[in-house]
């Protein structure tokens, strides 16, 4: 076993829920927060259910070596639904990349009092530019960003737990029940896990193409697994500390971060911003390359439109987007994950095709 490539798959895999459904707090807040004490059996729930399936597409994506996630769709699900879901997910990329851009304004508002609106426009025109460039440069900063963050939640969560004025059970009395999407704790925790399957189904998929040792892939995928477990208890239990004030806010992970000191909240909302700016540049990136080609004059016709489009659209607000959109994007991730499950029980029933590559594993 390769220690340092296991290290390295765990923590790009950890990096995918860190940036699309972790570090603002507010998918915390919606999916899990809001339910109070409740909270906590409903993050073990989702994130068992988001490491088992993970580690299936992981593996699979190694099997076939694949570029891109349109051949397992069309093998798991026919080439009629496969080219549904493909299309969808190009469909709620593009959404999450405008909710993703509308908290990177909200995240500059409450850090730097620069206007939402001003703030969006800014990560804008870095995104449109950096699409312009050579796309593994972006890959390299996003490595960087995440093992910060890691390191920086931890230590944010654990000062909150040992400043507290109040008990976790006390924060619990804040938690607003309108807010997660179904208010009832499994199935919130079924959805978010379909939406980290939405979002990271395509960098799963190829992750587990592009690594060398099926070990890894195996084994990455548990250990990243436990990681984004005691990240989403440990700012989870924070939160609920904090409840008084991170109710009220866009972002509420900065409310946890501040509290530390100042400057502690200025270098994570930087942090927030660097992985906002990354996971929406791999995003428009892939919707982009999926129907033009590099830097054509239709590739720069639809960035454009699109991001024009985008920038309307997150004048709608962060959290509205996040209520709205994360909940079906967690549909559509479900779907993919209940294929993903009938093909691991077709393995364990009867002999896979999909598995003949390799030898019998758990």
């Amino acid at each position: 076993m390769n220690i340092k490539e296991l290290f390295k798959f765990a923590f790009a895999y950890c990096g995918i829920v860190i940036g699309a459904g972790f570090a603002t707090g507010q998918e915390i807040m919606q999916f899990f927060t809001n339910n109070g004490m409740a909270s906590f059996i409903s993050i073990i729930l989702s994130v068992l259910i988001m490491t088992f399936i993970f580690r299936q597409i992981a593996k699979v994506g190694y099997i076939y070596d694949v570029e891109s996630h349109e051949l397992t769709l069309n093998k798991l699900f026919g080439n009629v639904v496969g080219r549904i879901l493909d299309y969808s997910l190009v469909f709620f990329m593009f959404v999450t990349s405008f909710i993703m851009l509308a908290g990177g304004g909200s995240n500059l508002n409450e850090s730097f009092g620069l206007p939402t609106w001003m703030g969006t426009i800014v990560l804008i025109v870095l995104v449109s530019i950096t699409l312009m460039l050579d796309f593994d440069k972006i890959i390299n900063l996003l490595g960087i960003a995440t093992p910060i963050l890691l390191i920086m939640v931890t230590v944010m969560s654990i000062y909150a737990f040992s400043t507290a004025d109040m008990s976790i059970s006390e924060g619990a009395t804040y938690a607003d029940s309108t807010v997660p999407p179904w208010n009832i704790w499994w199935i919130d925790a079924v959805v978010y896990a379909g939406l980290m399957f939405g979002v990271g189904y395509s960098f799963i998929t190829i992750m587990g193409s592009d690594t060398r040792l099926y070990d890894v892939v195996k084994d990455g995928s548990l250990l990243g697994g436990l990681f984004v477990l005691i990240l989403l208890l440990l700012l989870n239990g924070s939160l609920l500390l904090n409840m008084d004030a991170a109710v009220t806010k866009d972002v509420p992970a900065l409310v946890v971060a501040d509290a530390v000191h100042p400057w502690f909240g200025s270098i994570y909302s930087i942090i927030i911003i660097i992985l906002i700016y990354n996971t929406v540049v791999a995003l428009m990136y892939a919707v982009l390359v999926r129907f033009t080609d590099f830097k054509s004059k239709s590739y720069v016709t639809l960035m454009i439109i699109l991001m024009v489009v985008a920038f309307f659209l997150t004048r709608i607000g962060f959290v509205t987007l996040i209520n709205i959109f994360y909940p079906l994007y967690g549909y559509l991730g479900i779907i993919i994950a209940i294929g993903y499950f009938v093909l691991w029980i077709r393995k364990k029933v009867q002999r896979s095709p999909y598995y003949d590559n390799t030898e019998d594993e758990e």
